[in-house]
């Protein structure tokens, strides 16, 4: 497998047209980390008004659409704090430059960025960060709200941070409350956590959880009883969530290494200096084998032939320790340019050819967001016109529902001066609809459903479904048909096909 995806990747290197004239996959999650701590992404500093707030969002959004992305992870809890109307914490210092402060004028961030995704045909996974409390303790300003106020026995200080203690089954309750809470307000696509579970460890420093392991160490030695405290965490946070809403998501964006070989035979054959198992405590591959996540995120922020991580070792590994759930790489849009194998630009069209190469990959996520603002040796230039150049279906996930909704039907048809104004309408009673496929294709075009190329627009779903077709111009004849998807994009039989008839120089329309 290692040897066929290496050739691959060569191949696109040397060659990266032939790369681009292959099919692009039809179903594929292209999404991009959209971070709030410390205002890297969005907002773009503490204090704006909320009208600048929303437009930059606004802003954003139209420029990932425009990407060619299909979901964005936004972040909403970066240390105990809330970019949403919480009544367990307080609203970030992100917002409002003050801890606390709500935007002015108010609004929700989290509801409005649901509301502007949606309407452009995106998924929002909202970002949790579950053990950070206080990014730092020597420069944040704490509300009187904030939860290490006001339960000081559930944390412990590390460096400069704050974190709470994850032996401590009250702070397994709370934050497991925390997500409960979203899923069941805000209508949400998926939960996301990344990387930070046990702390980054700092060089002679151990972590201070020695008062709760005697309390509660179950008899177990302290590395195996730290994963036992996430691992439970984790499960409890899945069974929370689906008991809420089943079709809600959960993923984990990991560090982008497991365990190298020479600690574990099942390991990647990696000298990495930090691993997720070993060091941040999180057995990711037995959070995808229980089935407690439904997709894994792992963050490969490295280049091809990386002496110590490569790239192309990684991605193999990650995608043989899948476990039938998703697996979508994090790729590293932020080195671009920056030095060494980074300055060349095939550099990351190469990791999104190499997912797409691999059968149990889905596609990639970026990070982060403001990175393509310079369009860094072009990378947004080829998405837009070539790699990300046709929309894109998210993968289905049959375990969480795989029943496809009613089909809908085409009921009308005009010749607008704007284009061709297609009306369709379905017989879906249960609200499982979220939006629509338009496919068009030549008159003697063979029909491929299969073919994103043919799909001509992704519709949300509204009262009377309609799309204009500025493609068309009378006297052409396109063949049309439209599907149903709903939410967890599992997608209807194709409706009868709309055609189009020249008689006596006027078009009539054929509903099949």
């Amino acid at each position: 497998m290692l040897k066929k995806l290496l050739a691959g990747i060569m191949l696109c290197g040397g060659l990266a047209t032939q790369c681009y004239a292959q099919l692009p996959p039809k179903r594929e999650m292209r999404a991009v980390w959209i971070a709030s701590v410390g205002n890297i992404d969005w907002p773009s500093r503490k204090g704006l008004p909320a009208g600048q707030q929303k437009q930059e969002l606004m802003n954003m959004l139209d420029d990932i659409v425009r990407d060619g992305m299909n979901a964005v992870f936004f972040q909403v809890r970066p240390a105990a704090d809330a970019l949403y109307a919480s009544s367990y914490e307080p609203w970030s210092e992100y917002l409002s430059g003050s801890q606390g402060r709500p935007p002015e004028p108010y609004y929700d961030p989290l509801q409005f960025a649901i509301e502007e995704s949606h309407k452009r045909g995106l998924e929002l996974h909202a970002w949790f960060n579950p053990y950070r409390a206080v990014m730092n303790t020597r420069s944040n300003v704490l509300a009187p709200n904030h939860i290490s106020r006001l339960r000081p026995q559930w944390f412990l200080q590390y460096g400069d941070q704050k974190l709470f203690d994850p032996g401590l089954p009250e702070v397994r309750d709370y934050f497991t409350q925390i997500i409960r809470d979203v899923v069941k307000r805000y209508d949400v696509d998926g939960i996301h956590f990344d990387d930070y579970f046990y702390p980054y460890r700092i060089a002679g420093k151990e972590f201070p959880d020695n008062p709760s392991y005697r309390i509660y160490g179950r008899n177990m030695n302290k590395d195996d009883w730290r994963r036992w405290n996430v691992d439970t965490l984790m499960h409890q946070v899945s069974i929370a969530i689906k008991a809420e809403k089943p079709w809600v998501k959960f993923g984990i964006s990991p560090f982008g290494v497991w365990r190298n070989r020479d600690r574990d035979p099942e390991g990647s054959n990696t000298r990495g200096g930090m691993t997720n198992y070993d060091d941040l405590y999180a057995d990711i591959l037995k959070w995808s084998r229980s089935g407690w996540i439904d997709y894994a995120t792992p963050q490969l922020y490295w280049e091809f032939g990386h002496r110590l991580v490569g790239y192309e070792v990684l991605v193999n590994w990650w995608s043989q320790h899948a476990y039938g759930r998703h697996m979508y790489p994090g790729l590293a849009v932020y080195k671009i340019g920056e030095s060494g194998a980074w300055r060349n630009p095939r550099e990351m069209l190469n990791q999104i050819n190499a997912n797409r190469s691999l059968p149990t990959v889905q596609g990639s996520v970026f990070f982060r967001a403001r990175s393509f603002d310079s369009n860094p040796l072009g990378i947004r230039d080829s998405l837009r016109n070539h790699l990300y150049k046709y929309p894109a279906l998210i993968p289905t996930m049959p375990w969480l529902d795989n029943t496809p909704p009613m089909p809908p039907y085409f009921i009308d048809a005009f010749e607008k001066s704007s284009g061709l104004e297609l009306h369709w309408a379905d017989d879906d009673t249960t609200g499982q609809t979220t939006r629509y496929v338009i496919y068009r294709f030549g008159e003697k075009e063979v029909v491929n459903l299969n073919d994103p190329t043919k799909i001509a627009a992704i519709v949300p779903q509204m009262p009377d479904p309609m799309w204009v077709d500025p493609k068309y111009v009378p006297g052409t004849h396109f063949v049309y048909f439209v599907t149903a998807l709903d939410r967890l994009q599992n997608e209807s039989l194709a409706s009868d096909a709309l055609r189009m008839q020249t008689v006596n120089g006027r078009t009539k329309f054929l509903f099949e």
